[in-house]
């Protein structure tokens, strides 16, 4: 989100996206919102009608930031098998970056969204499925890009597998949210990858 966005709009957007991540969309209200990003009451429903209508504008923000990185990890510059160490990496570090400034793993602040509250607002499961079709699609290209190498058989389902792997690193940041344990991450999300998608083991990089 560029700053063709108005101060006060992007001053909530951060705000609420901060506030959600550390703790949760329902402990927090918008007057916590409102007090956190220095905004009236008033501006807040000028830009947004509602509570959720600013948590899907700030999934939107963490999305449009996300998709620089992932350029960059699935870069086809790099060998498959590397962009998925690279993707292990990323997720370690800034699940630990985001741990060091709150004082707790905080997980990923979009699927905890979605999973408080999909059920309940379907405007912010529908943001959130949107969300998951742009992460399988990076996925899709690395795993035909695995089977181009030979690395996977030629007959695998690559949406399926994109779709397995989407899942299995929801499932591992979430558990490291509950737990408020970075150490299965660090320690096991690399070969998991690896074993989600059916990689032989001779064929990963050493550890």
């Amino acid at each position: 989100m560029g700053a063709q966005i108005p101060e006060t709009k992007r001053r909530l957007i951060a705000a609420a996206l901060e506030l959600i991540w550390r703790s949760s969309y329902g402990s927090v209200s918008v007057d916590d919102i409102c007090k956190a990003a220095d905004v009236r009451k008033g501006s807040f429903y000028h830009f947004f009608p509602s509570k959720a209508d600013l948590a899907v504008a700030a999934m939107d923000h963490a999305d449009i930031e996300l998709r620089a990185t992932y350029d960059r990890i699935f870069s086809p510059a790099s060998p498959p098998l590397q962009r998925l160490e690279n993707l292990a990496a990323f997720i370690y570090d800034a699940q630990k970056e985001s741990a060091e400034k709150y004082g707790h793993v905080c997980g990923c602040p979009c699927a905890s969204l979605g999973s408080e509250m999909g059920a309940q607002e379907p405007e912010i499961r529908a943001k959130f499925d949107e969300q998951r079709r742009h992460k399988t699609r990076y996925y899709q290209n690395v795993i035909r890009d695995l089977v181009a190498e030979g690395l996977l058989p030629a007959d695998a389902d690559v949406k399926a597998k994109a779709d397995e792997l989407f899942a299995y690193l929801m499932g591992r940041v979430m558990l490291a949210r509950i737990e408020n344990d970075l150490e299965p991450l660090r320690r096991d999300l690399k070969n998991g990858i690896f074993r989600t998608l059916g990689i032989a083991a001779e064929t990963t990089p050493a550890a």
